[in-house]
């Protein structure tokens, strides 16, 4: 590892909470393969004082900050600009300096999530997307890009579900892809699953499992009895490594994604913002991710 110094520069991860995070271990191997003199932190940061930490480290010239759950549209406000990306989505997780000690918020979540579905031919599938936060909003952009044919929002919180399912209408408006949300304490969603080609969790139950295990899967246990093994399961979480509800995937023989691939992705093209350098060490970052999860 190269040694901090007085001239080593801060970059970082805010969120609540963030000592799980493998951010600091990949991006600090990647900085040690590029020779950039970097030292990146996980900084927890409760949501009335963003604004206050994202104008203190800015002033303070940190190079750049990653923006991850529960923050990724609350930092908004502390934006100056916003790429295309991230304006249409209205969700940031990376900001990039700006002058006058200001922040770009870019939105790396797109690409990231993704990576892993190169290989998958969704055309024309219908996806189920669980929760309708700033990552959810990633996912749906990136599903827009897919040629699919529908998909569905499930949250918990009739108001925040109602307001997501219309700014994601207008997202994809020009597109021929129908978008409804389901309130799951209202509805029989059993149905939705049987049908879903692709399911992708982006709320963060199941991080970091604790001892009651039908707490660590999203919407609970039972209703995953009717999933068919045909079915893609997306977690966008990646500590444990699989989680319960992949692991209840795999027992269902269904073809199962955790969050690591769409971490490090993202976490690559944050630092080709911030750097400004295309040849970004990701099998490195990938590699280092894994060693750590193993520990």
């Amino acid at each position: 590892m190269i040694a901090i110094t007085g001239k080593t520069n801060l970059v970082g991860l805010l969120g609540q909470p963030v000592n799980h995070s493998l951010s600091p271990v990949m991006h600090n191997a990647a900085y040690e393969e590029m020779g950039l003199d970097w030292c990146y932190l996980a900084i927890p940061c409760d949501r009335e004082n963003i604004e206050k930490v994202t104008t203190a480290l800015r002033t303070v010239d940190c190079k750049g900050l990653n923006v991850t759950i529960p923050h990724k549209q609350e930092v908004l406000k502390a934006c100056n600009k916003l790429t295309e990306t991230a304006n249409k989505i209205q969700a940031v997780n990376t900001l990039v300096p700006e002058k006058n000690n200001q922040w770009i918020g870019a939105n790396t979540d797109v690409e990231g999530f993704l990576m892993p579905l190169k290989s998958h031919n969704l055309i024309n599938k219908s996806v189920i997307v669980i929760g309708c936060g700033g990552s959810a909003r990633a996912v749906v952009m990136g599903l827009n890009s897919l040629n699919i044919k529908k998909i569905t929002i499930i949250g918990r919180n009739k108001n925040s579900l109602n307001i997501f399912i219309t700014s994601m209408k207008n997202l994809l408006s020009k597109n021929q892809i129908s978008i409804e949300g389901i309130d799951n304490k209202e509805l029989d969603i059993s149905s939705y699953i049987e049908e879903a080609d692709l399911i992708i969790n982006t709320t963060p139950i199941g991080m970091n499992d604790q001892k009651n295990v039908k707490s660590n899967i999203p919407l609970g246990n039972e209703i995953w009895n009717c999933l068919s093994n045909k079915t893609i399961l997306y977690d966008l979480i990646y500590t444990p490594r699989p989680t319960s509800w992949l692991k209840l995937g795999q027992k269902k023989n269904c073809f199962v994604i955790d969050g690591l691939d769409m971490l490090v992705g993202q976490g690559a093209l944050s630092i080709k913002l911030w750097s400004g350098f295309n040849d970004v060490p990701i099998q490195i970052m990938k590699s280092s991710a894994k060693k750590h999860l193993m520990v």
